[in-house]
């Protein structure tokens, strides 16, 4: 079976404008097409669509032909299929370049506008003038300024003005006219509004017209019609007492002099006047007062004057004359009478009298004025009351000096002593004694009787001025009085020696002190040795040494000392003699007080053949070891019975455990003391004995543990 098929042809693909023609679009059907016209075209049927074949075509349409298709502000051009906008003039288009699209929302075209128009210098504007493109401003200069320019901008269509910049130029005056015997003081310029301003020269016053004149909008200087005239200041002042001396001048600065006739001074700050510009002669405070010997006469410095003397004539020697009359306050007449010249040319002279201190004085002055007329003037002067006492020295430790405080050999002071002395160390002391001093020397010494080792007080009164002095004075003390003591001459044994007191008449005494040597050395003998030589120094034994040592405080009156009972006084020994040798005792009594040390030494015994009681003192000695021994054995029967009694041990046990028995032998002095010692069969013995019981380890518990000590101490000396 045989089928036909039938295919659709396409017309379209031979092409739009082929088979529609311009300005059309081709759509195929099946079986046929149809065409349509583009945007901005239309059928010239009017229909959308249309076939070709009846003869119909696409035309352009015109679509400014709609009113306000632009909008506002703006102009429509057709364009073949379409059609563009444009602003007109005067606008711009706000977003874009030249053409546009309407927006039916807004217009899119602005007003062109050229802002504020510029401004010109030393000019204004002149009527009225509009912002858009094509207004014109048109300016004008102010006075005094002129303008060879255009006086007129533009406003064009870029929104800017032609010219943008206007100007106007100010008139000038140049140089300022001269005005005779007037100066150009000052000068602003020479521009329109200038001024200069005129004064006269020097010599010269403004007589009438303006001082100022100005340069006006036409280029000319107004106003400047100063006249000067010459400064005449006519005839000068007349000042009483005076003559004028002048070169008859009266111009400005013109000078007349004054001056002072005879018997007249100045008194002022100057003695000329000068011609001011205010044609006047200046014042002046130049006046002429009669002369003055004695001007503000004055006392200074208790004892000086000065004045002024005003004559109005220069380096005028002068002589006054001085009289002088003083007295003191205790005196009812005067007692001085002195007259003196003084010359001198100052104006201001100064005198200082030599006057004594503590007097009133009268001071009558003299001299001869220029009229030859004597002129005085007297001054009280009162002097007050001054050191009486200058340069007040102790020496020889007992005698004052000083220098008076006066003028003249002749004048003569009275003087009070009042001396007052007083120890520390002896509390009922005091030396008082009162007396008188008449003298003329300027120099007065005085020597005292004072005591050594004494503080005293000297209060010295000067009568006339009624003005005291007070001096501390301290005494050095002297050697301590003799010692007062009973010489004991013995033979064998040291013999029992006495010590009084002595009185602090001197000087307070410290200490007593008794030093032993040999008898050959008893001539040789210084006070002042030994001072601290001990018996164990080297060389005491051949020399001699310091054998006790007592403080004043502890000294009873007619106190005993034994000599060698081997004892320390103080840091000295007083060791026993040795046999057979003799021997020399002194006393020395020292005194020390304010750094000062004195002393005295007087033989206190003489010893020969010294000896020893030998045969009683080992027979002493014997008798007490025995004692000794004795006790020793029944102190130890009595610890051995008590240990057996409470502890159940073999005594050879406890003596080992329990009990120590010991016996010391200890000498009393060093090695030195102890050759001595033996050497004259003398001991210091010391026994001890100690029984103690001690708790043996073994011991029960219900028995107490005990102990038991005794001690024996036996001192034998001998």
């Amino acid at each position: 079976m045989f089928v036909n098929l039938l295919l659709d042809k396409d017309e379209c693909q031979i092409g739009a404008t082929k088979i529609c023609g311009n300005h059309t679009l081709c759509h195929n059907t099946y079986g046929s097409f149809y065409c349509v016209c583009l945007d901005g075209f239309r059928a010239s049927n009017n229909n959308k669509t249309f076939i070709p074949n009846d003869g119909t075509n696409c035309t352009d349409i015109d679509e400014c032909e709609e009113p306000g298709l632009c909008g506002y502000n703006a102009r429509c051009v057709n364009t073949e299929g379409s059609y563009e906008c444009y602003c007109n003039d005067g606008y711009k288009l706000e977003n874009g370049e030249r053409s546009f699209h309407p927006n039916a929302s807004s217009s899119l075209c602005k007003e062109i506008r050229c802002g504020s128009p510029p401004e010109m210098k030393h000019g204004y504007i002149v009527g009225n003038y509009s912002l858009v493109p094509g207004s014109t401003v048109h300016y004008e200069c102010k006075e005094g300024f002129y303008s060879n320019e255009g006086k007129s901008s533009y406003c064009t269509a870029d929104k800017a003005w032609e010219p943008a910049t206007l100007s106007c130029k100010g008139v000038d005056c140049g140089v300022p006219p001269s005005i005779l015997n007037a100066r150009q003081a000052s000068l602003s310029g020479t521009m329109y509004g200038s001024e200069v301003t005129y004064s006269c020269v020097h010599g010269y016053f403004i007589a009438s017209g303006n001082q100022t004149a100005f340069c006006n909008a036409e280029g000319q200087w107004d106003g400047a019609d100063l006249v000067c005239k010459e400064i005449d200041c006519g005839k000068p002042l007349l000042i009483p007492h005076t003559e004028i001396i002048w070169d008859n001048s009266t111009t400005l600065l013109s000078r007349v002099f004054y001056k002072c006739k005879e018997g007249y001074y100045f008194s002022g700050e100057r003695n000329f006047s000068e011609c001011t510009l205010d044609q006047k002669w200046e014042s002046i405070t130049y006046i002429c007062k009669e002369e003055e010997l004695f001007s503000n006469l004055t006392v200074f410095n208790e004892t000086c004057v000065k004045w002024q003397m005003r004559t109005g004539r220069l380096e005028v020697q002068k002589t006054y004359t001085f009289h002088i009359l003083g007295r003191r306050w205790d005196e009812k007449t005067f007692s001085e009478d002195v007259i003196l010249n003084i010359t001198t040319s100052e104006d201001n002279p100064k005198v200082c009298l030599d006057l004594n201190s503590g007097s009133n004085y009268v001071v009558n002055i003299t001299t001869i004025s220029s009229a030859n007329i004597p002129v005085s003037v007297t001054v009280a002067v009162q002097t007050k009351v001054k050191e009486a006492f200058n340069n007040v020295l102790i020496f020889n430790d007992t005698c004052l000096k000083w220098r008076r405080n006066v003028r003249g050999a002749d004048m003569e002071d009275r003087y009070l002593f009042h001396v007052q002395g007083q120890r520390w160390y002896q509390k009922e002391f005091l030396h008082e004694m009162t007396f008188n001093l008449t003298t003329r020397k300027q120099a007065p010494e005085v020597c005292f009787d004072l005591q050594p080792g004494t503080n005293y007080s000297i209060n010295i009164s000067m009568v006339a001025l009624n003005f005291s002095l007070l001096v501390s004075l301290t005494t050095q003390i002297t050697d301590p009085p003799f010692p007062d003591i009973e010489f004991v001459a013995a033979k064998g044994s040291a013999p029992l020696l006495r010590l009084r007191k002595a009185e602090d008449r001197n000087g307070p005494i410290s200490l007593y002190q008794m030093i032993v040597l040999p008898l050959g050395l008893q001539s040789a003998f210084v006070c002042e040795s030994f001072a601290t030589a001990t018996f164990f120094s080297n060389t005491t034994v051949a020399k001699g040494y310091v054998a006790a040592e007592f403080r004043a405080k502890d000294v009873a009156d007619n106190m005993s000392v034994a000599l060698g009972d081997r004892h320390y006084y103080g840091k000295f020994y007083n060791a026993p003699l040795k046999l057979g040798k003799e021997y020399c005792v002194f006393l020395r009594i020292i005194s020390e007080w304010n750094k000062v040390r004195t002393q005295s030494c007087a033989v206190w015994a003489q010893i020969k053949n010294s000896s020893s009681t030998l045969p009683y003192m080992t027979a002493v000695v014997l008798g007490s070891v025995a004692a000794v021994c004795l006790i020793l054995f029944l102190s130890f029967l009595a610890a051995r019975s008590y240990l057996y009694r409470t502890v159940h041990s073999p005594p050879a046990a406890l003596a080992c455990d329990g009990v120590r028995l010991s016996a010391t032998m200890d000498t009393a002095q060093a090695s030195s003391l102890l050759e001595t010692e033996m050497s004259l069969f003398s001991k210091a013995v010391s026994l001890e004995v100690s029984i103690e019981k001690m708790q043996p380890p073994y011991q029960s518990q219900h028995r107490s543990g005990c102990i038991c000590k005794a001690h024996l101490y036996y001192s034998i000396d001998i």
